[in-house]
């Protein structure tokens, strides 16, 4: 019994020391993330990255305050911290595409080349971001598909973002013979123009020629609009110009070869 005692008395000062650094840590940890909760909340970073970065800093302060309890107890450490790095350093070379989404994630939550919203064009594929994950991104395509996409190829690749701006021009190409009278094309197409009300005043509509071609002159058109009417603005030209140019006998032409018989 006295043997008992004895041992009981010789442990208990490291399990109360064991008990009272887990207690602290937990304590201090808790404030210490509701700190840096009502930090983040009060800049503009996306929520999904304040909840990372809150998980994170939670998980790594748990690793600290069982390390540092173990180390109360006499646990050799040093030799643990080598077990988990190395087991560590195998998990990251199985999980190397897995970790590379997760940086590119927490870069695109923090940075916000785009935001949930945004409409993107993206390696063909072209529609608005549906939701931004720590490892990948869904974009909802203007055909109606979803399609997600891993971060790390985000980062890699040229992304073009169509509504970070507010505006955004229309390019349009059309074909006229060289027997029409491009003054009176003009004419057709800026009146054409000025009955969209979708269509920006400024910066002013241009209609140019642009090329000659084999088969006709090249027109091209720039017009100006919000990103969310881009295509009504689109679709509006591309009919209207066919039926005013039909109005008022304008030809298309396309491309043909003459064939002289020669004897």
């Amino acid at each position: 019994m006295e043997k008992i005692n004895e041992i009981f008395i010789e442990v208990m000062p490291t399990v109360l020391m064991f008990i009272a650094v887990i207690v602290i840590g937990l304590v201090a940890s808790k404030l210490l993330i509701r700190l840096l909760k009502n930090i983040l909340t009060k800049t503009n970073i996306d929520h999904t990255a304040v909840t990372f970065v809150l998980s994170f800093v939670k998980v790594l302060l748990y690793i600290i305050i069982a390390i540092t309890a173990l180390a109360t107890i006499g646990v050799n450490v040093a030799s643990l911290l080598t077990a988990v790095g190395a087991a560590a350093l195998t998990a990251g070379l199985a999980l190397q595409d897995s970790l590379s989404n997760l940086a590119s994630g927490m870069i695109i939550l923090l940075n916000k080349p785009f935001v949930a919203g945004d409409i993107l064009e993206f390696e063909g594929i072209k529609g608005s971001v549906e939701n931004i994950k720590i490892f990948f991104t869904t974009i909802h395509t203007l055909d109606n598909k979803t399609v997600t996409i891993p971060n790390s190829r985000l980062t890699s690749n040229n992304v073009v973002n169509c509504t970070m701006v507010d505006k955004r021009r229309v390019d349009l190409k059309y074909t006229i013979s060289y027997d029409d009278d491009i003054s009176k094309v003009k004419g057709l197409i800026y009146t054409l123009i000025s009955t969209n009300d979708k269509i920006m005043n400024e910066p002013k509509p241009a209609v140019h020629v642009g090329k000659h071609l084999d088969s006709g002159i090249e027109i091209i058109v720039m017009v100006w609009t919000t990103p969310d009417d881009y295509y009504d603005v689109y679709y509006f030209m591309q009919e209207n110009v066919k039926l005013v140019f039909d109005e008022n006998g304008i030809t298309i032409p396309y491309p043909h070869v003459v064939v002289k018989n020669q004897k």
